[in-house]
């Protein structure tokens, strides 16, 4: 660029940008990318340097300085921290690098996802009061960020250029001509190329718009999902290139198909290619304003300056206000464009916020509207920039000093709802409810305006401040009286009326209004001002008028003089916003001086009094024909959402009108407005019994009303307590409910305008800390010396609530053996202008109404009297008495005024119906003692404690009723429990001659039995050494067993050839043993996955069974996501009994009885040596190979059948039928292929799984550190019993030459004479496996063609016993072979001699492949490890084989194992015995081309002992984790979208989850990334940690899953899913296990089962896109 005029630089871009972008061969985006940059981007870089813009660079960062605010903008899903000590307000937060760095990292913070659009304070020193800054932008440490100041001829010509840059880059973000240019950018010549362009919106879903374009532009589905992801990510995308004519077509076609399947059509334009190539540049040129801005404040400054500087036409604005404006009509992309410009250049810099922030309020209005028309989030909006600049303290008050800004914001509001005002209330019948809740959405701005009051008042703040609050106060006039309601009589209501618009108003408005009296409450002059405004607009109110004039009221010779109204009858409204408004700022004023001028009370109190009887008539079932909104609005009055600027409010006024009125007149008040005052006069009665039941309930409700006003005092300034105090005594009582957990008192307690409840400040004071255990969470429960503050009619609670409560203490004082009253707690003392409240309690009102209620009790007219109605008689009459104590004992008798006792015991005394005398009465009637609980004489008894507490002085005549009463009472007790005493005597001395008589009949039952220490105990015979293998096994007995069957409950003797019962089971793939997870095996190596798990090992009839499963396969299909929990196409149920997920049954075979001929055994033992076995067998199957040759001249073939043979086993079909379906399941699962009961390998699933079990049960309790036998339960070890006995008769029901063929190869492995050519060597297989393999085949050897034969116990014996000391010789071997040991020292014993001497003797036969180095004790260590381990499996399965009974009752006896075995306790040992057959096969063994593969490291090789898996270690502190996600990069994605960093816990792979860009294939379908690892990493079961969501999930196909708690916890002990209250997490290690044990048990398929089961799933999620 030579020149720097504007006309050269756009002639360059008119002709460069079209030849770029646009083409009609589309470019890749690299290749676009590299043009961009070096055709447009490059030039322009060189023109600001006026050099080459790396060495202008390099200049620029020798004069740097040091950066100060860090301004990373958050992208949605970002986890974002909050410092709860030092933030100025909960806006103020930083990202993870920061908070990493900073100080606020050990104070108590927050953290949750950003929704996007935020950026981070750190440096921000009006955002924290203190550590502003980490470590990485203090501006006076070493580390701190730099950046680069400018020169003033740098400076100049930036300005130069952004002057010509940000106008084009403006006008074509806003450019709405899709067909033309400016001037100076048209080209000579156009051609007629278009684009037919679809835009985003929020109301079409992805498969509208994917239908449409498949529909439309001719694509597949493919290429429509692609173009529908970048729609929806950048805000529009070109669908279609073409002539204006076939791209009108497309335009036409979208518009008709969307229309078809929306309510609306798809926004689609048609824009000509060179307008759309400028368009694209000027989208890639904000980016490059941000490159260029982050290297230079001075380019920031630069830029700023240009995009405010005023217009030259006046009528038009400044740059970054059209920006602004026409924000709602731009597109996604280039809206987060023009935010992050914002961001990082007029948010960054002090002077240019508040210039900005001008030019925001300045358009405030319109830029609202055009929110609340659009229809994309507020996230990608210009007005959720709001949040950055009026939370700003200094600004916010500038703001309203020059623009007014809370005016701005009220008026906004106004106009936007003035379509739902009606005679200047709102109305808000039909309201759009979209609409509506943008329009609540501006209300955060008022909030953030009034977050932190000024210190220092100006004369300027203060008329501001009133205009604005005088406009608030017409917003609120709007609201006074709104949605009034009228009883409804005869017929219900036939139309809900609309209520929840009016109420999300007061939950938005509810925090504004207390900021509003706290700024108020900062300086008197605007307090007072405020006040006298309030009352000015309340006055002009002319809602809810009276219809009648005043009339006088008699009652006890004191008169009302009032309008008559009655809420029953006429119009009553529960908004009543400048009411209570005004009862806060008077409570405030109270404090500071005394208002000159008197009121209305009665006036004032008015419409709170309407509320409050609304309520309670509703509570009365009054207005059941107004339907379910009244009960709504009604609960949400009293609820915690509302009610601090409601309910309570409504109590304060009421208390306010105490204060100031004549207690007579304002309690009259109080029952005309509730309809009573004639009730209560006598001048009205009813028989009808509906109407008598609503009196009653009324009366208690006003009763309660009574005790609310006198008793309820915590509010700062009605009497000398702190907010802490107010929020102890909440605490309290909520805990009297029940004890809670943290989360919950947080929802039971208001919050104020920083989401702050103040629990953490009181909560150690009032209550103690118990900690879970590895479910539930903690709870905290009140500490015994607050329970005196309890209330029984605590205002806040709900009327469950206060039962729960009242039953909870009552329980409590039962238990602690106190009597069951529950006496009223000593009050705060009112502050001096509201003392005269308590009057109300010593009126004469009130003592008439105290006597009129308990006559009707004393009377015992049933149906005007209620236990609840004496219950808060009683609770009135204990808080006069205390009040009268309190004065009393404050002050001498003269001073005092209160006077209760006097009037109770005077007034009516002359006709005996004082309210003394009345309390005698109902103390002793027999139908007050039988009601329920027995309240009303334990209530008694409270007030005579009470009464006993006061001043002998001014309660003298009192005194004898008390006495009278107390003696009663103690009486009373005394003989009940002298008769408990006599009851209690009599039984046990019942009991006592019973056990005599019992004895003395079983004497000889006694006399014969047994000392106690030999109690038990089997006296062993010679024979029984309790040996498993060899010649000297022992015996197996013969054993009934006699079962129950679960659905029919009939018994049944397990027998071999009667009907077959069965054991629930459940077979699946497993991974928990492998030591190559995320590599799916060979199949032959597949057997080693399958594991059966004994589900819950209930027995059932066969046919039972078989009915059971067709029932269920019958009538799940019919429910709702049914196959969500289980898979009836794989045969799933789930057990009938414990609903334990299963899907196949393993038959109970009995054992085979077994004598052992000693004898024979030894004739045997001394010809049928290891080298004689070998030749038999190799004879045998050599001569079973040559099928076609006779075998009768063949040496030794059939010489194995010389040592003993049997007839074998014969079972029952039902047996045989159960022992094909469940081997037919393990082959299906295992393989994951069709059923097919012939195949050659379903007897070796059988086998594998067998032994695969047996390993997973010991890896269980080794990992518990448990023996083998003892930690099992007697289920369990049936269970395990019954699959070894299921594997072993699989030969019976298979093909014996399927049989032979799987023992000849498995055989082939310890002798490779034997071997074929793909026989594994020794360290390709699990010898468990193996020797289970073998021991249950052998006995096909000796199968004939014309007879069936298997070995007799003496040959079995002989088999088993070659075969286990090959298998363990060949299993030494390989640990020796899989471990390179190094050098180390150790003890000299004689197993580790011999281990020496094997050891180089191998290393003989390998030396010429790898040394493998010198022998050591450590290896000799490992070597002992794994060789128990392998016995330890070996023991379990000859146990569960033969049936003789167990080695080892405790872990660690080896030498009884190996006596057990028929082993040498020393078991190398065994390589000397057999010496001269060893020596052959170890050369053959070392031999194979394997082996030396992998002693030269060329292939992977198992090490033995095998390491135990185990889930992953995770960080103790979750905040690590989510520093790791927030690193996350896709690996398959570069764009900065939100991603779902997934962990898995069985290996520690992160993956990128819920996510388009890393979806692959899996069996021909699409799964997601998590879904893909399982199937590889777990065998199709997966545990995933979802971190930014912090919840695990479990995952059991690609169709089912749930989510599981995390193992996380706060310091609460509650786990927090979602980050939803943001505590900070520390790991749970107890929790943690059990997530291990869970895997490790296979269990997470019957969790997976039994979370939908309780769930109630309506919509099916679609776990295999996780």
């Amino acid at each position: 660029l030579a020149s720097d005029s504007r006309a050269e630089v756009l002639q360059y871009l008119k002709e460069q940008v079209p030849q770029i972008f646009c083409l009609k061969k589309e470019l890749s985006p690299q290749e676009e990318e590299e043009l961009t940059q070096s055709q447009l981007l490059h030039p322009l870089e060189c023109f600001l340097f006026g050099e080459d813009p790396q060495q202008g660079l390099e200049k620029l960062k020798q004069g740097s300085t040091s950066s100060q605010l860090c301004g990373r903008v958050f992208k949605e899903g970002e986890t974002v921290y909050s410092c709860r000590d030092c933030a100025i307000d909960p806006t103020c937060v930083l990202c993870m690098d920061c908070f990493q760095d900073s100080v606020h990292k050990s104070h108590r913070y927050k953290m949750h996802a950003s929704a996007g659009g935020g950026f981070c304070d750190c440096g921000d020193v009006e955002a924290w009061k203190i550590g502003p800054y980490c470590s990485k932008h203090d501006p006076g440490a070493p580390t701190a960020m730099v950046t680069c100041m400018l020169e003033p001829e740098l400076y100049e010509r930036t300005e130069k250029l952004f002057r010509i840059l940000l106008p084009y880059f403006t006008d074509f973000l806003v450019w709405e001509q899709n067909f033309e240019l400016p001037a100076e950018l048209q080209p000579q010549r156009t051609d007629n190329a278009h684009y037919c362009v679809l835009y985003n919106d929020e109301h079409h879903s992805y498969d509208q718009v994917i239908y449409t374009l498949q529909r439309s532009v001719n694509c597949d589905q493919a290429e429509a999902q692609t173009h529908t992801a970048l729609i929806d990510k950048e805000g529009r995308r070109a669908v279609k290139r073409g002539t204006l004519s076939s791209c009108q077509i497309a335009h036409d076609l979208i518009k008709s198909n969307s229309e078809h399947i929306s309510l609306q059509p798809l926004r689609v334009e048609i824009i000509h290619a060179a307008v759309m190539a400028h368009q694209t540049f000027a989208l890639r040129l904000g980016a490059w304003f941000q490159k260029i801005i982050s290297y230079s404040a001075g380019f920031r400054q630069a830029f700023c300056q240009v995009a405010l500087e005023p217009n030259t036409d006046r009528d038009r604005p400044c740059l970054i206000s059209r920006l602004m404006l026409h924000d709602a009509m731009m597109y996604k992309g280039a809206r987060k464009i023009v935010h992050e410009l914002i961001f990082c250049t007029m948010l960054m810099e002090t002077e240019f916020k508040r210039l900005f922030a001008i030019q925001f309020t300045k358009h405030y209005k319109r830029l609202q509207k055009d929110f609340i028309n659009d229809d994309h989030e507020r996230s990608i909006s210009i007005t959720a920039l709001s949040v950055q600049i009026f939370t700003v303290p200094t600004l916010a008050r500038q703001l309203i000093e020059e623009g007014n800004v809370i005016k701005v914001i009220v008026d906004t509001v106004l106009d936007l709802m003035r379509e739902h005002l009606k005679d200047n209330q709102f109305v808000f019948l039909g309201y759009n409810s979209e609409k509506f809740s943008r329009i609540q959405v501006i209300f955060h701005d008022l909030r953030y305006i009034l977050i932190s009051k000024p210190s220092v008042w100006t004369e300027e703040l203060r008329r501001q401040f009133l205009e604005g609050f005088r406009v608030f106060l017409g917003f609120l006039k709007c609201m006074q009286g709104m949605e009034e309601v009228k009883r409804q009589f005869g017929q219900h209501i036939v139309v809900e009326p609309e209520w929840e618009a009016g109420f999300s108003l007061q939950i938005q408005l509810r925090h504004i209004l207390a900021m509003f009296q706290d700024w108020c409450s900062s300086d008197d002059e605007i307090l007072l001002l405020a006040f006298k405004e309030c009352h000015k607009v309340l006055m002009q109110c002319n809602n809810q008028p009276f219809h009648r004039e005043a009339t006088d009221y008699y009652m006890c010779k004191h008169i009302l003089h009032v309008r008559p109204y009655k809420v029953s009858q006429e119009p009553v409204s529960i908004h009543l916003p400048i009411s209570r408004l005004l009862a806060g700022l008077y409570v405030l004023l109270s404090g500071v001086c005394l208002l000159q001028v008197s009121y209305d009370y009665a006036q004032l109190a008015e419409y709170p009094l309407r509320s409050v009887v609304l309520a309670a008539q509703v509570s009365a079932e009054m207005w059941r024909r107004n339907g379910l909104s009244l009960v709504s609005q009604v609960y949400y009055y009293q609820d915690v959402k509302c009610r601090e600027e409601m309910y309570d409010k409504d109590i304060l006024m009421l208390q306010i009108a105490a204060s100031k009125m004549h207690p007579n007149d304002f309690l009259m008040l109080i029952l005309l407005r509730f309809e009573l005052f004639d009730y209560f006069n006598g001048s009205c009665s009813s028989k009808d019994q509906d109407e008598l039941v609503q009196w009653n309930r009324l009366i208690e409700e006003m009763l309660y009303l009574l005790i609310v006003i006198t008793g309820e005092r915590y509010v700062p300034g009605l009497s000398q307590v702190t907010k802490e105090d107010v929020t102890m005594r909440e605490v309290i009582h909520l805990l009297c409910i029940e004890p809670m957990a943290h989360s919950s008192l947080v929802k039971g307690l208001p919050d104020n305008e920083s989401h702050e409840t103040g629990l953490e400040s009181v909560i150690t004071k009032v209550a103690t800390f118990k900690k879970p255990g590895v479910s539930g969470h903690g709870l905290y429960e009140v500490k015994k010396e607050r329970l005196v503050e309890f209330n029984p009619f605590f205002y806040h609670y709900s009327r469950s609530q206060h039962s729960k409560a009242e039953e909870s203490q009552k329980k409590r004082r039962t238990h602690e053996g106190n009597d069951k009253a529950l006496r009223p707690p000593v009050p705060p003392a009112f502050c001096p202008a509201f003392s005269s409240i308590v009057r109300v309690l010593c009126c004469d009102i009130i003592i008439h109404i105290l006597r009129l209620v308990l006559e009707g009790a004393a009377e015992d007219r049933a149906t005007h009297w209620t236990e609840g109605m004496i219950q808060r008689a009683l609770h009135l009459i204990g808080q006069a008495l205390i009040e009268e104590k309190t004065q009393l004992e404050d002050s001498t008798v003269d001073e005092v005024t209160f006077d209760f006792s006097l009037k109770a015991r005077r007034i009516g005394s002359e006709q005996g119906c004082s309210v003394f005398l009345l309390l005698s009465k109902i103390k002793g009637l027999p139908s007050l003692e039988a009601q329920k609980d027995m309240q009303t004489p334990l209530c008694l008894n409270n007030c005579t404690v009470c009464l006993l507490h006061i001043d002998k002085s001014s309660s003298l005549g009192c005194f004898w009723f008390v006495q009278s009463a107390q003696d009663k009472e103690k009486a009373e007790r005394k003989r009940k429990a002298e008769a408990a005493k006599l009851h209690r005597q009599k039984i046990m001395a019942q009991m006592s001659a019973m056990q005599k008589n019992f004895i003395e009949s079983n004497k000889m039952l006694y006399d014969n039995m047994p000392e106690s220490g030999m109690q038990g105990e089997p006296v062993a015979s010679e024979k029984d050494q309790r040996v498993a293998v060899g010649p000297h096994r022992g015996s197996t007995p013969a054993e009934r067993e006699v079962l129950t069957c679960i659905l029919c409950q009939e018994e049944q003797e397990v027998v071999a050839r009667g009907p077959a019962m069965v054991l629930t089971a459940c077979v699946q793939r497993s991974t928990v043993l492998t030591q190559c997870r995320g590599k799916l095996p060979t199949n032959r190596a597949a057997v080693l996955w399958v594991k059966m798990r004994l589900s819950c090992g209930h027995v059932m009839h066969a046919t039972c069974w078989q009915k059971y499963f067709e029932a269920v396969q019958n009538t799940t299909r019919n429910r709702l996501h049914a196959e969500l929990i289980i898979d009836l196409e794989n045969g799933e149920y789930l057990c009938p009994l414990c609903k334990s997920l299963c899907n196949t049954v393993v038959p109970l075979i009995p054992l085979e009885p077994l004598t052992f001929n000693y004898e024979n055994a030894e004739i045997i033992g001394q010809h049928l040596t290891l080298p004689r076995w070998i030749q038999i067998l190799s004879a045998r199957i050599k001569g079973l190979k040559s099928v076609t040759q006779d075998n009768e001249g063949q040496p030794d073939f059939r010489s194995i059948l010389s040592y003993g043979v049997q007839e074998p086993r014969r079972f029952s079909d039902s047996i045989v039928e159960m022992l094909v379906v469940c081997a037919t399941t393990v082959h299906r699962v295992g393989l994951q292929t069709a059923p097919n009961e012939l195949c050659p390998r379903v007897p070796l699933m059988a086998w594998n799984t067998c032994a695969f079990t047996i390993q997973a049960i010991e890896n269980i309790l080794q990992e518990e550190n448990k023996p083998l036998f003892g930690s099992l339960q007697n289920r369990q070890l049936v269970g395990l019993k019954a699959i070894v006995q299921f594997s072993a008769s699989q030969r019976l029901k298979s093909s014996h030459a399927v049989i032979q063929r799987h023992f000849t190869d498995m055989l082939g492995v310890l002798i490779p004479v034997m071997s074929r050519k793909n026989t594994p060597s020794i360290l390709e297989v699990d010898f468990v496996h193996l020797l289970v393999g073998l021991v249950l085949s052998v006995p096909s050897l000796y199968q004939e063609e014309t007879v069936d034969l298997q070995p007799s116990a003496v040959s079995s014996a002989y088999n088993h016993l070659h075969m286990l000391h090959l298998v363990t010789m060949a299993h030494v071997l390989q640990v020796l072979l899989s471990y390179f040991p190094s050098v180390m020292g150790g003890e000299e014993t004689e197993e580790a001699r011999a281990a020496a001497e094997l050891y180089a003797t191998v290393s003989q036969h390998t030396r010429r492949y790898k040394c493998l180095g010198a022998f050591s004790y450590f290896w000799w260590v490992k070597l002992e490890v794994s060789i128990i381990s392998f016995i330890m499996m070996v023991h379990a399965f000859g146990l569960m084989f033969g049936s003789v009974g167990s080695a080892v009752t405790s872990q660690g006896q080896m030498e009884a194992l190996c006596s057990y075995l028929s082993l040498p306790c020393n078991v190398f040992q065994l390589f000397q015995d057999h010496r001269d057959t060893v020596t052959p096969l170890l050369q053959r063994w070392c031999g194979n081309p394997a082996i030396t593969k992998a002693l030269n490291s060329k292939t992977q090789i198992v090490r033995y002992p095998r390491r135990r898996n185990r889930l992953i270690d995770l960080p103790e502190d979750y905040s690590a984790l989510l520093n790791q996600a927030s690193h996350f990069q896709c690996p398959k994605s570069t764009d900065d979208e939100r991603k779902h960093p997934t962990l898995c816990l069985f290996c520690g792979a992160m993956l990128c989850s819920q996510s388009s860009c890393c979806l692959s294939q899996l069996d021909g379908e699409d799964v997601g990334a998590c879904t893909a690892h399982a199937a590889t990493c777990g065998a199709g079961v997966g545990m995933f940690l979802r971190i930014r969501e912090c919840e695990i999930v479990l995952m059991a196909s690609k169709t089912r899953g749930s989510t599981y708690p995390a193992p996380y916890l706060d310091d609460y002990g509650e786990t927090d899913p979602h980050l939803g209250r943001g505590n900070p997490l520390h790991l749970c290690p107890e929790r943690y296990r059990k997530l291990n044990q869970l895997w490790q048990q296979h269990c997470i398929l019957e969790e997976i089962a039994r979370s939908l089961e309780v769930v109630n799933v309506m919509f099916a999620f679609e776990w295999q896109m996780l």
